[in-house]
């Protein structure tokens, strides 16, 4: 067997955007901190210590046997739903902003449906692994365990999160070989849900509303997507330079977290956001390629689930940030705020370079590769 090899693309473009998360953090929130806080470097330390957790997570994750992980997938489901409900315990579940998507023990604080999305993305990929995925009958554990998981988050409430849980069980289940009539199946009560998940809270309903036409309701649910489109606009092609935000002086609410990109895009502009973006796209190609070059199913659903989850909430992300969908919190990979999408992300990332270590280590071609 050939000596196994560092994916060093895939590795940088993480490491990049692991370090531009850390420096819009700080740029998006050394005013609000300094005023709230009395510390202006309080994000920023709060990110540093989930950027230097999340390396070495992906350090270690990147060097253990792969059988090891593989092993966990039921255990995952288990520890993620026991998470899941625990967020509704008093005393343990915190609730912010009404709603309740965060579990505290002391000073720690984790969102357990960040977990979520990779444990279910193990529990497919070594579940279908071993069945065919073309007999409906065999279809339904991973919708069982997709329901169940969008079911609780959900319930949070958190829309956003249970969208990308639910197009991840989607994607999973095309990956794995699902018919086209079961897929359709499935797609109808998707489309059906959603209107009617956001019919039944008002809230929802108003941030419909607000994206039709966020000016009417400029102070009240059009205010957030408003300031954002501000903060896009003002950056021009190269922005207005960095640190040099004027969204940020709390104009822009939760400018360091789930609308980062909109700072991005105000201080170094249409170019800086298209580097971004191109950067994503590098770790979204890379797993996909070591999918498509691995030479066992497992191997090949887990990159392909965990590439399709950076995709579909960098994806989501962008969405709302720029107005092309409805208003929802959804963190942005690897930059927003958030130190439990930080940890976990760049632990998914150790993986995916356990899996291309192997994939080069079979000697299945390196000129497959960029480099």
């Amino acid at each position: 067997m050939a000596k196994k090899k560092l994916d060093y693309i895939l590795l940088a473009a993480v490491l990049m955007l692991v370090t531009l998360g850390l420096v819009f953090v700080y740029s998006a929130s050394y005013y609000s901190a300094q005023i709230s806080y009395g510390n202006k470097y309080f994000f920023l330390t709060k990110q540093l210590i989930g950027a230097l957790a999340g390396a070495a997570a992906m350090i270690v994750l990147s060097l253990v046997k792969l059988d090891f992980i593989k092993n966990l997938w039921i255990a995952g489901v288990v520890v993620s739903a026991v998470l899941l409900c625990l967020v509704f315990v008093p005393g343990i579940g915190i609730k912010n902003y009404g709603a309740r998507r965060w579990i505290g023990i002391g000073g720690f604080s984790m969102q357990p449906s960040e977990i979520a999305k990779f444990a279910f993305v193990l529990f497919c990929a070594v579940y279908m692994s071993r069945v065919d995925i073309g007999k409906l009958r065999n279809c339904l554990p991973p919708i069982a365990v997709g329901v169940v998981f969008c079911g609780l988050i959900i319930a949070e409430p958190n829309m956003s999160i249970t969208m990308c849980m639910a197009l991840l069980m989607l994607v999973m289940l095309y990956l794995g070989g699902m018919k086209w009539k079961h897929f359709m199946l499935m797609i109808i009560p998707l489309i059906i849900a959603v209107p009617l998940l956001i019919v039944i809270e008002p809230y929802r309903l108003q941030r419909l509303f607000a994206f039709i036409d966020p000016w009417a309701s400029p102070k009240d649910e059009g205010y957030q997507l408003i300031q954002s489109l501000y903060a896009l606009g003002s950056g021009g092609w190269f922005g207005v330079g960095l640190f040099n935000s004027r969204q940020k002086y709390r104009f822009l609410p939760f400018a360091e977290s789930d609308f980062v990109f909109a700072v991005i895009g105000e201080e170094i502009g249409l170019f800086g956001c298209l580097c971004v973006f191109a950067l994503y796209l590098t770790v979204i190609v890379r797993g996909v390629r070591i999918a498509v070059n691995s030479r066992d199913k497992f191997s090949c659903f887990l990159a392909g689930g965990i590439s399709a989850v950076v995709a579909i909430q960098t994806l989501l992300n962008f969405a709302v940030v720029t107005g092309s969908i409805p208003p929802t919190g959804l963190p942005l990979p690897f930059i927003s705020y958030g130190g439990t999408s930080l940890v976990v992300f760049m632990s998914a990332m150790g993986i995916l370079l356990n899996l291309s270590a192997k994939v080069r280590a079979d000697d299945l071609g390196d000129s497959l590769w960029i480099t």
